[in-house]
């Protein structure tokens, strides 16, 4: 049974001894960070350091990205500074990006690293939740991100995007419907099962932001963080395998 209570100056959830913590530690906000930066390449390569965390740091294949049309309070409009300096600081990183939809007014997309994607993609259970989701060649990246694309831009969401994100798949097909598994607790995502690893690999998740966020506080520059993705794409890539979790007890 799961628990939701407080722990210190923040929530945690509590489930089978593992205890996920939302801000046990404070970490510093994008806001404040971006008053760092004056040029607008270093701005939006710190916040992009930030929500790319996880997959920096090799503990997530991917992650989603949603960049709004319109001024920040720190004066700057990322979705134009995406359109200008994105793919260059991409480069820096090694990783790579779908744009999922592009409505003028926000932009969403899908940052990966494409060794981690593919390990992921690899996985026999994870081609077997996608081919029951439709996809017809779910074992080849780029076919599979062309299907997510084309069902973003249709009138349904497709949730199984949860496993183009590394979330434990016991997660996903529950979430889905696809398996007799009872939600849990309430942690990043829906949790359903026996939480434990999915707990652990949120406070996982957790600790990459905050380590992130206390090395730009301290003068770390942004883009030697995302250079710095070169180096760990090997193990993102086995993070990807170690995350696949199908047990539904």
């Amino acid at each position: 049974m799961a628990s939701i209570g407080r722990s210190g100056s923040g929530h945690s959830v509590q489930a089978a001894g593992v205890a996920f913590h939302a801000s046990a530690v404070r970490r510093t906000g994008w806001q404040e960070l971006s008053e760092r930066y004056p040029q607008d390449r270093d701005c939006l390569a710190s916040f992009l350091v930030l929500e790319l965390a996880e997959v920096l740091q090799g503990e997530k294949p991917a992650n989603l990205v949603c960049l709004a049309n319109k001024r920040r309070s720190c004066g700057r409009n990322l979705y134009l500074l995406w359109k200008e300096h994105g793919q260059a600081l991409l480069e820096e990183s090694g990783l790579k990006v779908r744009v999922l939809a592009d409505r003028g007014s926000s932009v969403l997309l899908l940052l990966y690293c494409p060794m981690a994607l593919g390990s992921l993609l690899g996985q026999k259970s994870v081609q077997i939740i996608l081919g029951k989701a439709g996809y017809q060649e779910p074992a080849e990246p780029e076919k599979v991100l062309s299907e997510l694309e084309k069902r973003m831009a249709g009138e349904g969401f497709p949730h199984e995007i949860g496993v183009f994100l590394g979330y434990p798949l016991k997660d996903v097909v529950g979430f889905m419907g696809w398996a007799q598994i009872s939600f849990t607790c309430q942690g990043p995502w829906k949790i359903f099962g026996n939480p434990a690893e999915s707990l652990r690999l949120a406070e996982t998740h957790r600790e990459c932001r905050c380590r992130i966020s206390q090395q730009l506080a301290s003068g770390c520059n942004p883009h030697d963080c995302l250079k710095a993705a070169a180096a760990v794409r090997s193990k993102a890539a086995v993070a990807a395998s170690r995350g696949v979790f199908l047990q539904v007890n």
